[in-house]
C-alpha cells in the first residue's frame, strides 16, 4: 500500500517576549511598619536576610527584651553592613530609639536614605563608611544590639567585625551574626562572646551571640 504522505509542520509560534522581573522587594515583619515592602537594588552579591530568619531573630530578641508585643522599646542599634536595611529598619518599626545604618556602596546608602525618607524614620541614621570602622567609634558598652551581615565572600571582615561588635555591646546586649558557615563557640570565645541561638536556613546560618559573662540562656 501507498505510503501516507506526513502531515506538514505547523510553522512553531514566535517566543513570547520576555516580560520584565519585577523588582526584589524586603518585607518588614512586625511594628509601626509591619507588612511595608521596599525594593531591594539588582546588585551583585546582595543578600537580604530571609523573611523566616528575621522572624525568628526577632522573637529572639524580643524575648530579651521583655516588653512584649515584639517590641525593642528604646534600644540602640547598629546594622554595620546594611545592604537592604532590612535589620535596622526592622529594628526600628519595633520601637528602637537609634539604628545606625552602615554601607559603603552608593548606590545603596542612596536607597536607605529613600526608605528612611518614605518610612519618616527619625531613630534611623544612615552613613556611608566602613561598618568595622562605625563600631569602633562607638561607645564601649552602648549598644543594644549589633546585627552583622556582611558579604560571604568578605571572610576578612568576621574577626574585625565581632572583635568591634563585642567591645560596643552593653551588659545584656546581643550580637547578630549571619555567616556562610556556623561558628564554634571556641572560636567566638576569642572575641569573649559565645553562642545564645542559632538556626540554619538554606546557606544562611544564623547565630544570635552574647557576651560570655551573660551566658548562654
Amino acid at each position: 500500500m501507498p505510503q501516507k504522505a506526513a502531515p506538514a509542520k505547523r510553522p512553531s509560534a514566535p517566543a513570547a517576549p520576555r516580560r520584565p522581573s519585577k523588582p526584589s522587594e524586603v518585607r518588614i515583619i512586625g511594628g509601626e511598619w509591619k507588612r511595608t515592602r521596599l525594593a531591594v537594588a539588582d546588585k551583585p552579591g546582595l543578600r537580604p536576610t530571609p523573611d523566616r530568619v528575621r522572624e525568628t531573630l526577632f522573637n529572639w530578641l524580643a524575648s530579651l527584651a521583655g516588653a512584649g508585643g515584639g517590641e525593642l522599646p528604646g534600644w540602640h542599634c547598629v546594622d554595620a553592613f546594611a545592604g537592604t536595611g532590612a535589620l535596622g529598619l526592622e529594628a526600628a518599626s519595633r520601637g528602637a530609639a537609634q539604628v545606625l545604618l552602615c554601607e559603603q556602596d552608593a548606590a545603596l546608602v542612596a536607597q536607605l536614605q529613600a526608605a528612611r525618607e518614605k518610612l519618616k524614620a527619625e531613630a534611623v541614621r544612615v552613613e556611608r563608611g566602613n561598618g568595622v570602622t562605625a563600631l569602633e567609634r562607638v561607645p564601649a558598652g552602648s549598644l543594644d544590639a549589633v546585627f552583622l551581615d556582611p558579604p560571604f565572600d568578605s571572610t576578612a571582615l568576621y574577626e574585625p567585625a565581632l572583635r568591634a561588635a563585642a567591645r560596643a555591646l552593653r551588659a545584656g546586649g546581643s550580637v547578630y551574626l549571619e555567616a556562610p558557615r556556623r561558628w564554634s563557640d571556641g572560636e567566638l570565645a576569642a572575641f569573649g562572646l559565645v553562642g545564645f541561638r542559632y538556626l540554619k536556613a538554606g546557606a544562611v546560618h544564623a547565630h544570635l551571640l552574647r557576651a560570655a559573662a551573660d551566658g548562654t540562656a
